[in-house]
């Protein structure tokens, strides 16, 4: 399985309604990309661990994670024109973002 990681920082400053188009641009990507098998977003969440989120010197508020067969599928959405959407969305609208991919494997097994 491959895993698409996006971390993302939105702009102090960002435009009125941005934050919506975002949405809807990933809500139609995890939708009309057929090679998506599973899309999530997510909002991070403090614990105030000590040490531990002072650690990060980022902070990434947002988080994205696409899961798909291969890196096939990966390709395929990036290349598509949902995912061209969304990202001309984030570019604009980050103070800063990273993206990684990742090669997984589940380690339990029940």
């Amino acid at each position: 399985m491959i895993v698409h990681l996006i971390l993302y920082k939105p702009r102090i400053n960002m435009a009125d309604g941005a934050r919506q188009q975002i949405l809807e641009g990933l809500a139609t990507a995890a939708s009309a990309i057929p090679s998506v098998r599973r899309f999530r977003v997510g909002k991070r969440v403090r614990h105030g661990r000590p040490g531990y989120e002072q650690a990060m010197q980022v902070d990434f508020e947002y988080a994205v994670i696409v899961e798909f067969d291969g890196v096939e599928g990966l390709t395929a959405y990036l290349s598509h024109p949902a995912h061209e959407s969304i990202g001309g969305h984030f570019t604009a609208s980050a103070s800063d973002s990273l993206a990684y991919d990742y090669e997984v494997f589940d380690l339990a097994t029940k």
